[in-house]
Order: structure tokens, then C-alpha cells, then sequence
């Protein structure tokens, strides 16, 4: 470690994210990234005169993006801030709402970042078990006495709180923010949007990198009452008023758009989510129900991290977790229906050997 590294962050422990191996081609099932290009609208984006223009400051209000988005979602540009990736968001909001005097409160198993942003903010955190079904009792979560942090559906196990069960968090902390994260909302599930009118404590995120197929392009938004998205344009400001760059804020105007490849592409996935969790289940595998683009799944006669490596050697990448409670499970990609007979091709194989 540097010798010149804040004393504060001696101990801090970095995010990993899935591997990105470039020694041969994988069938990458590990990053929940779509099987699927972005829409044919953003191949417009990328001519001659939009790279001539990045000689130009991007614009910080992002207006017509913010215009376009809103139209979507019916919502007001005051209810909006945009971010690099959902996850500069989410550090704005452990910046902006989180303190010594207010803690995170996070489940035990969740997205992972939520500790290395707490860390790295040197803001003390909460950690609520999940249930032994990997789910979350909402009822755990009643006058949190923090800035609660959930993943709807949850990473990695793709379970998802129904809107009464959110409402009961949210009416239980009235004078907390509860960030609702809804990275993979798109794939099945019910989004919390419709309900930032009605409470001033809710935040919701999303991305485009799931569902719009941009996560290269580095894109994500917030959500919720002006006066939350005022404390956050705050911050953004004060890290980085150009953070969405002008091809970026171009794509993701274009890919809002195109609804109708939107709905194709998300309809596709949860399409092949059933085929590859029914061939899974064929196989002996134990599958959690998922609303998201991946599957949180084990088998009793093979460990789970034999497992991986086994699935690596045969070309085909899968995320694996070493925390005791999920050890022997593996997160897998939804991807296309050939990825998803490869893995199945590969996994039984493996079974059999």
C-alpha cells in the first residue's frame, strides 16, 4: 500500500467487478450485461459531426436527454439527475445522505458496491440479514434509523419486494431516505417511479447498461422529489458538472426512443431466463425465482466454486461469490438462447464427469 494514502482508507476494501479476461473468447455470463446490441437508432448517433463536436463541453443540464427521459417516464426535469453508470448515483446518495449521526442500512447479501461506497465515505453501515430464502422481511427495515439501500429485484439473488412491501419501508422511516436500486427492474419486475409523487423520502436509480444495452456508454439516472435531486445536483456539481459526455447523453437519448427494441430485447430475456432456469432445473440445479437477467443457482453434488472454475475451463464465465451464505451458489447471465445451451451443454458435462 502507498505510503501515501490517506490514513482513513488503510483498510478500505475496493469493489471487485466480474472478470474481463482477454486470454480467449469466453461466453461471458458473469457481468449481466445483454446478449444484445443497443438499439439500431444509436448507429445515427455515431457519424462525423458528433465526433467533430467532442471538442465541446457536454451539457451539464443534460436538457434534451432530461426532455426525452421525462417524456418516457412522466416525470418533470426536477425530478431528475443523471450520473456516470447507476453507480456514481449511488455514491452521490451515500455522500448526500448518509453521515456519522446517519448510517447506511443495507441487507447482508446485496450489491456489493454498498459497502465500498460506505467505506470509502467513512460513513458507518448497517448490515440486515436476509431470511434463510435469501429474501428481505420488510419488517426488518421498520425505523432503520438510517439511509436505507435496497437492490429491487436484489443482486445477487434476483428476488424482488413487492410495491405493499416497499411502502411499508417507506412509510416506517418517513424521516430517512430509502433508495430504491433498480438496475435490473426492466426484466419482469413492478418499478417504484409512479410512487415519487407521493413519497418525499423515496429515491429510485436505474441504468441503462441492463436492459438499454449501454453499459460501455456509462449511464444511469435518480429519480425522486426536487428536493432530493437538488442535494444531489449538488454534489454532482461539486465532483463533476460534465460527468455525461456528449455521445453518451446523444445514445441514451436514442435509445429511449426506441421502445418498441426496448420491449423486444427485455421481452427476448426474460424469455430465455425461463429456458435456461427450466434446463438448469433438468440438470439437478436448485434455482431461485429471478425478475432479473440472471439466475442465482447451486448444485448439492458439486461445490460451487469447483463449479466455476469448471464452467471457466470449459469456456463459459459465471460470477462466483465466496461469502459463507452463498458459496455454493453461482450467478448467471441471461443471455442469448445459444449462450444459454452452451452453458447447459457445459454444466452437464461437467455433471457427468
Amino acid at each position: 500500500m502507498s505510503r501515501y494514502l490517506s490514513k482513513r482508507l488503510e483498510d478500505l476494501e475496493e469493489y471487485v467487478p466480474g472478470e474481463q479476461p482477454r486470454d480467449k473468447k469466453y461466453i461471458k455470463l458473469n457481468t449481466n450485461e445483454s446478449p444484445f446490441p443497443p438499439s439500431p437508432a444509436v448507429y445515427e448517433v455515431l457519424s462525423r459531426s458528433a465526433a467533430d463536436n467532442l471538442r465541446l463541453y457536454s451539457d451539464p443540464c443534460c436538457t434534451s436527454l432530461t426532455e426525452t427521459l421525462c417524456g418516457v417516464y412522466g416525470l418533470k426535469p426536477e425530478n431528475v439527475v443523471f450520473g456516470n453508470g447507476s453507480d456514481e448515483i449511488l455514491s452521490f446518495a451515500f455522500t448526500a445522505f448518509c453521515d456519522s449521526d446517519t448510517p447506511a442500512v443495507f441487507a447482508d447479501i446485496t450489491y456489493g458496491f454498498y459497502k465500498v461506497f460506505a467505506a470509502l465515505n467513512c460513513i458507518p453501515f448497517r448490515q440486515i440479514p436476509l431470511k434463510s430464502d435469501f429474501s428481505i422481511c420488510p419488517e426488518d427495515y421498520i425505523n432503520a434509523g438510517g439511509t436505507i439501500f435496497i437492490a429491487n429485484p436484489n443482486a445477487p439473488t434476483g428476488l424482488i419486494l413487492t410495491e405493499s412491501e416497499i411502502r411499508r419501508i417507506l412509510e416506517g422511516n418517513p424521516d430517512n431516505v430509502v433508495v430504491i436500486d433498480e438496475a435490473y427492474i426492466d426484466f419482469g419486475g413492478q418499478s417504484m417511479l409512479p410512487l415519487i409523487g407521493e413519497y418525499k423520502n423515496l429515491l429510485i436509480v436505474q441504468t441503462f447498461s441492463k436492459s438499454r444495452s449501454l453499459a460501455g456508454a456509462r449511464l444511469g439516472f435518480a429519480a425522486g422529489c426536487p428536493e432530493l435531486i437538488a442535494d444531489l445536483q449538488k454534489i454532482r456539481n461539486s465532483n463533476n458538472p460534465y460527468n455525461i459526455n456528449r455521445l453518451t447523453q446523444a445514445l441514451g437519448e436514442a435509445v429511449l426512443k426506441d421502445n418498441e427494441y426496448f420491449i423486444k430485447c427485455t421481452s427476448e430475456i426474460i424469455k430465455n431466463r425461463t429456458y435456461m432456469t427450466d434446463g438448469l432445473k433438468s440438470l439437478g440445479f436448485s434455482v431461485i425465482p429471478s425478475s432479473a437477467n440472471f439466475v442465482f443457482a447451486k448444485h448439492e453434488a458439486y461445490d460451487g466454486g469447483m463449479l466455476y472454475r469448471a464452467l471457466k475451463n470449459k469456456g463459459v464465465l459465471v460470477r462466483h461469490f465466496d461469502a459463507p451464505r452463498i458459496s455454493q451458489y453461482n450467478r448467471i447471465t441471461v443471455g442469448s438462447k445459444a449462450e444459454a445451451d452452451a452453458l447447459l451443454k457445459a454444466a452437464d458435462e461437467i455433471l457427468r464427469m
